[in-house]
């Protein structure tokens, strides 16, 4: 093992236990972020794109956030940085620690972003400025980032979408097969989500609004969880918000219902990180490899390394990048 793999290896075991220092000053910062960007923020977006040697990678801590945090990292320390991985549960705490330089790259997700954005600038009622066209999407996102200091690189071949799943059972016995199918069944569905679920427009709010289903409330278990999908296999929940890169729906008897009147957006992986530090070309060009290589159905078949195979994200990321050429 070289020095550097050396050196990975021991952050990987230890990077957990930093993260309890970190999120607390994460939190700190969350609090009076909310509004907008600091003026130091502001002053940073003229500055020069900066090119820190030491870059923290943010999770989101669910399975696929991990494994693309994880090769982030691999592939920025084969470039010559020297990197760790904070883990944070969700956006309204990773994104204000991002603008301030606390963590320096994240996964996104195109659309998601740019509308999370959108709503934090313009308001909760903006007009959403994701969309299915991934040009005007990106271009939307890039015209929200850069205020907040925040450079978006080129998105990848991989892409994601928000997607709800039931119990086959279920789906037998009320004839489900889309989502407005469940909307016309007129049937009460506690939904298995993150707690930002009952706020996020393609969730919660848009479930109701667009398709006329009777969520009666959100469980918060997190997004595709072990536990979320254990509780809608069991009855507890009725339907459980997943991912259309889940591989595992069949291990806990569940069936994606079908998004027919397009609620979610084609969601395309993207590396947004901190302009005043990981604004560099190095960071883009080393970032930029994985986009030649990661499709969709490679990111399932990781997924279900992960969530199937009880491997670690770090060994997953690890041998794709190897097996690809990368490392």
């Amino acid at each position: 093992m070289t020095e550097a793999n050396a050196g990975r290896a021991a952050r990987g075991r230890t990077w957990r236990a930093r993260c309890a220092v970190l999120l607390a000053a994460v939190a700190l910062l969350a609090s009076g972020c909310d509004s907008g960007p600091s003026l130091e923020t502001q002053n940073e977006v003229t500055a020069p794109p900066g090119d820190s040697k030491h870059l923290v990678v943010g999770s989101a801590g669910f399975t696929e956030s991990d494994l693309i945090a994880q090769m982030y990292a691999l592939l920025l320390d084969k470039a010559g940085y020297d990197t760790e991985i904070l883990s944070v549960a969700n956006r309204e705490l990773y994104e204000p620690a991002l603008e301030s330089g606390q963590i320096d790259v994240v996964p996104e997700y195109a659309a998601t972003f740019a509308d999370w954005l959108n709503a934090k600038v313009n308001g909760a009622d903006a007009k959403p400025v994701g969309s299915p066209d991934l040009d005007a999407t990106m271009k939307a996102l890039r015209k929200l980032s850069v205020p907040r200091g925040l450079t978006v690189l080129d998105p990848g071949r991989a892409v994601d979408q928000n997607a709800f799943a039931v119990a086959k059972s279920y789906a037998r016995q009320h004839r489900l097969k889309t989502l407005s199918d469940l909307g016309r069944s007129g049937l009460k569905v506690r939904l298995a989500a993150g707690d930002e679920c009952v706020q996020r427009p393609y969730c919660e709010p848009g479930l109701k609004k667009v398709y006329g289903i009777d969520v009666t409330g959100v469980d918060p278990k997190g997004v595709g969880t072990t536990q979320a999908k254990k509780a809608v296999q069991s009855g507890q929940d009725q339907m459980v918000l997943t991912t259309t890169t889940d591989a595992t729906l069949d291990e806990f008897g569940l069936v994606l219902l079908a998004d027919d009147k397009h609620l979610q957006n084609a969601d395309y992986i993207v590396p947004v990180v901190n302009r005043s530090r990981a604004g560099s070309k190095g960071v883009a060009h080393a970032l930029a490899r994985l986009n030649t290589v990661l499709t969709t159905k490679d990111l399932a078949d990781l997924n279900r390394q992960v969530d199937s195979w009880r491997r670690l994200p770090e060994d997953v990321a690890k041998k794709y990048l190897e097996d690809k050429g990368l490392l």
